[in-house]
């Protein structure tokens, strides 16, 4: 980690959180990188906040694709990439009232059409995965395979190998301007300037800025901010609880450890990009709709935090190079999804900038419909 970067690289890669992070690791070997991170530590803001987990329908029907081609990433890692696996048993329930029996049956026909293994539930079978449950919420689907990420290992696993490729990590060094010279950028990276054949703009929230700076046109990547709340129960919740999901997207819960929960509102507040802090009314709600669905008396807030995610126009991922300027490329709008679409992005993204087409099922993947160009 070094605050002056190199005086020129084949690829300036803005932003070391996950999207980052494994670019420059799948990246390395093949071209010169540098990673650039504006904050004094990678992952400070979306990455290093994220209550992630592995659940295939989460994003839909279009992300499914990426996040089914990043398990054996995350849970069969290359012994030289890491010695463990970077996921743990949750499932999963994604959950509506009796009202809502025909979005729960949407959403098992569509996923069932893909190929997922999701299963349709009711009345008793939920109740006895989710304890003192409302009898209102009685319609559900079930999904054995969703697991929890280990999101920092995985990042700095991203970070140890692209070091080991050869890739600089550069700190403190926000991306101020750069302009068009024969061959690529002139860049201001903080006080220092240097040379870059081409950009690769994976700053979140940030990114549009980015673009911005460099005379590149922005899509729209629009931050949201997302509140997440741990607390402690007087009931005997037990640590292995499902992810808890609400078909309508207004909460989700997960269990943390006996008698504890992570929970949030769901919230996704427009906003500038900024270090994000939890608002006190979104706690509450978040409390209050968890409080909905089951009979839990909550005895304290124990910790409390906001991050911001961020999406496309069209709520979909958005990676490669400029529809107007080949030499600036996009790896952005991940949304709350980032985490678990990484191996899959970072594959398809580096084979585009040089590094060999991945093999298996990431290799598969059709790149097209995550181009920019498709905001033309």
């Amino acid at each position: 980690m070094t605050d002056r970067p190199p005086s020129a690289t084949d690829v300036l890669i803005v932003g070391a959180g996950i999207a980052g992070a494994s670019l420059a690791a799948a990246l390395a070997p093949w071209r010169r990188v540098v990673l650039a991170e504006a904050e004094n530590t990678p992952g400070y803001h979306a990455t290093g906040r994220s209550a992630a987990f592995w659940h295939e329908t989460y994003g839909g029907a279009h992300v499914q694709p990426l996040t089914l081609a990043s398990l054996e990433t995350l849970l069969n890692p290359d012994p030289a990439f890491s010695d463990h696996a970077f996921l743990s048993p949750r499932s999963a329930l994604t959950v509506g009232r009796t009202s809502e029996a025909g979005a729960v049956d949407a959403f098992v026909a569509e996923f069932q059409a893909k190929g997922v293994d999701v299963e349709r539930m009711s009345g008793v079978a939920i109740a006895a995965k989710i304890p003192r449950l409302r009898p209102e919420w009685s319609e559900a689907a079930y999904e054995a395979a969703c697991r929890d990420i280990d999101v920092g290992g995985l990042h700095a696993a991203y970070l140890r190998e692209a070091k080991r490729a050869g890739a600089s990590l550069v700190t403190r060094a926000p991306l101020r301007a750069a302009r068009r010279i024969d061959g690529g950028w002139r860049v201001e990276l903080g006080e220092e300037e240097m040379d870059a054949a081409m950009i690769v703009n994976a700053a979140g929230a940030w990114a549009d800025k980015v673009a911005a700076a460099c005379g590149v046109a922005p899509i729209g990547i629009q931050p949201y901010r997302r509140t997440v709340l741990q607390v402690r129960l007087d009931v005997a919740v037990p640590a292995e609880l499902p992810l808890v999901i609400h078909v309508g997207g207004q909460f989700y819960f997960k269990g943390e450890s006996v008698g504890r929960v992570w929970l949030s509102p769901h919230d996704e507040t427009p906003t500038d990009a900024h270090d994000a802090a939890p608002d006190e009314i979104d706690v509450a709600i978040a409390i209050e709709r968890m409080q909905s669905v089951v009979d839990w008396p909550v005895a304290a807030v124990e910790r409390k935090w906001a991050g911001l995610r961020s999406f496309a126009p069209d709520r979909i991922p958005v990676f490669g190079p400029d529809r107007h300027e080949g030499r600036f490329v996009w790896c952005a709008g991940q949304g709350g999804f980032g985490i678990q679409t990484a191996p899959a992005i970072a594959g398809l993204l580096a084979a585009q900038l040089g590094a060999p087409v991945p093999a298996g099922a990431i290799g598969r993947i059709d790149p097209l419909p995550f181009a920019p160009t498709r905001f033309a």
